[in-house]
């Protein structure tokens, strides 16, 4: 297998894909098909998972697998990466041709959209000379309906030579069939013959790989056309969509992004303040009771977990949670309704122009949520060069762990009005994407110079959003999940704190000797040593940055759990903040070393310290710039 160059570059996703059998009688699933067919939909139907899904390209970048039972048999669906092909020029295509290739799988099958089934059934051929057992499923049939499109299910069988039926996976429809002829295909009670284009499996390998490729591509592009123009009927043809006249359009469509970012900003700020104020003064009663509580214990073992670990986390969860249970809904709605590959659409040619891959700005889009899912979500990006830049550039934009103090900072500095809050929050996020931009540009013509790629992006149709599942899945993969972390990082983090700001040195806590150590540095910066001490305490997660600015200041009587927003802003006026502090604050808070977590899965994914010292060193430098001059003004 080495001649094809298949398996000498094995990811490392399948050196760690363990297949897990509850039963030994369980059969193992392929589950493939072209980003956006409803994948994730399907897996999360039929194994009850609460896989993430979204309906943008290459969301799902990694092998997820969950079981189910029909008919007293388990069933494993290993949900592979979304691909239009197994030319191996992208991770995600590399990954699934490697998986049908170790052999793991019993049998395959290809998801594929009736709206627009001859593109699709380029990837179900070229599955077809991988594998004997495959089925195709034929997913959306509720839209093409819609479209007037007609699907003869019946005559795909003969034409392909296997089991195929019709789902809209999205309402549960068609889901009994498909397991019915799964478990019918697997006890031989369904009989494939496929027609292949190849005398066999590795004949394909071998010229898909080769300078012949282009060939092979028209060959199994020629007999899809054949196939889709005798087995689908359209009784309309397809027409763009009204919205997208004003979505797609020059100077309208980069209106509509402003406005929409503008108006999510906005409702997150305007609904997020009350509920933070409600939640903390719940924390403030709960903290006193337990004050009362805990009287006569030693007041070392009080003070650490009431005033370390319980104050750092509550002021973490009220700070971050009403926000990120606001945001998160919103950015999914955006998500499923269809728009984000149309925002990316919008900045291809500006992404072209620095020399980067269009597809960097879906990546940047996952940075919001998460720099860490952003760099993996580089994988769907087929040139090397470019997903290494795209790597080290997607800690420039704000992610979820940001979000929350910049809002509190421009809240208590700048405007406590939510539209002027939510049009400032927005300039941010715009700073970071022309950051973004002008660092591509740079490194395209220096350490990464190369010949620029050439994509092919898919504009999904719009989809109403689910709100019920919007608002499931929002707040527990996203919110609980993130909020999850950052207090389990907040936690141990509030006792080693507390405990600095308990031991002396020389007469003086060690806390706060640690940031006189390092107020030089943070007033030429425009801060302070006591926010700089915070910026590299946090590093585990940037939703600490603003609790251990707090309990710095506070020293030995760093007890968050009485300090409201109005008392924040005490606290920090007293501590020699100006609104000049809290400015740079906000830029360096934009523009710094990724968290931990980022750190690391740019070493993962980039394979080399050298690039993930870069992706620290980039935005950091960027700060120590911006805030120098704002610190001179």
């Amino acid at each position: 297998m080495t001649a094809n160059g298949l398996r000498d570059t094995a990811a490392p996703e399948l050196a760690q894909c363990v297949i897990r059998k509850k039963e030994e009688s369980d059969v193992i699933v392929a589950l493939i098909g072209n980003p956006n067919v409803g994948k994730s939909t399907l897996f999360n139907a039929l194994t009850g998972l609460n896989q993430h899904t979204g309906n943008w390209p290459g969301k799902t970048v990694a092998i997820a697998q969950g079981r189910y039972t029909y008919k007293g048999r388990g069933y494993i669906l290993v949900d592979l990466p979304g691909t239009y092909s197994l030319l191996s020029q992208s991770e995600e295509e590399r990954i699934t041709a490697e998986f049908l290739l170790s052999g793991q799988a019993d049998c395959a099958l290809v998801l594929a959209d009736a709206t627009c089934l001859e593109r699709n059934l380029n990837l179900a051929l070229q599955v077809l000379e991988l594998t004997d057992k495959t089925i195709l499923c034929v997913n959306l049939l509720d839209e093409a309906e819609r479209h007037g499109i007609e699907i003869d299910l019946r005559a795909l069988e003969r034409e392909l030579g296997i089991p195929v039926a019709g789902t809209a996976a999205g309402n549960g429809r068609g889901l009994e069939q498909l397991q019915e002829k799964l478990r019918n295909l697997n006890d031989g009670f369904l009989s494939v013959h496929p027609g292949r284009l190849f005398s066999g499996r590795e004949a394909m390998l071998d010229d898909l790989n080769q300078a012949c490729s282009d060939r092979v591509s028209a060959l199994i592009s020629d007999r899809a056309e054949a196939i889709a123009a005798g087995c689908v009927r359209s009784s309309a043809a397809p027409a763009p969509h009204w919205m997208d006249r004003i979505a797609l359009g020059r100077w309208s469509g980069r209106v509509l992004l402003v406005l929409l970012l503008l108006t999510v900003f906005w409702l997150t700020i305007r609904g997020a303040n009350y509920p933070s104020m409600l939640l903390q003064a719940a924390f403030d009663r709960l903290g006193a009771y337990l004050h009362r509580w805990m009287a006569a214990w030693p007041w070392w073992i009080s003070g650490l977990l009431l005033d370390g670990v319980y104050s750092t986390s509550a002021r973490v969860i009220s700070v971050m949670l009403p926000p990120m249970a606001i945001f998160f809904p919103l950015f999914t709605v955006l998500e499923d309704l269809g728009y984000l590959p149309r925002a990316a659409f919008l900045m291809d040619h500006c992404f072209q122009c620095c020399g980067s891959c269009g597809k960097q700005v879906l990546t940047m889009s996952m940075g919001f949520g998460c720099n860490a899912a952003g760099v993996i979500g580089c994988r769907i990006i087929a040139s090397p060069r470019e997903r290494l830049l795209a790597i080290v550039t997607n800690a420039l934009v704000p992610c979820n762990g940001r979000f929350p103090a910049l809002i509190t900072l421009i809240c208590l500095f700048f405007s406590e009005r939510s539209l002027p809050a939510a049009a400032m929050l927005t300039g941010f996020v715009l700073l970071g994407v022309g950051a973004t931009l002008l660092s591509s540009r740079l490194l395209n013509r220096t350490v990464l110079a190369g010949k620029e790629s050439h994509f092919i992006m898919e504009m999904p149709p719009y989809r109403r959003p689910q709100i019920g599942k919007i608002l499931l899945r929002a707040l527990l993969d996203r919110t609980l999940f993130v909020l999850a972390r950052a207090a389990a990082v907040a936690a141990p983090a509030g006792a080693v704190i507390w405990c600095l700001s308990q031991l002396t040195w020389k007469g003086m806590p060690l806390l706060q000797s640690a940031a006189a150590l390092l107020d030089p540095v943070g007033m030429f910066l425009g801060m302070n040593g006591a926010v700089l001490l915070a910026f590299f305490l946090s590093f585990p997660a940037n939703e600490l940055l603003i609790p251990l600015t707090v309990m710095i200041l506070q020293g030995t009587q760093g007890a968050l759990a009485e300090v409201g927003d109005a008392a924040l802003g005490t606290i920090l006026t007293a501590g020699g903040w100006t609104q000049r502090t809290a400015l740079c604050v906000m830029v360096f808070l934009l523009f710094h070393w990724p968290c931990s977590t980022t750190c690391l899965t740019i070493r993962k994914e980039t394979g080399s310290w050298k690039w993930t010292l870069a992706a620290m060193l980039l935005p950091t430098a960027i700060g120590v710039f911006l805030c120098s001059l704002l610190g001179h003004l």
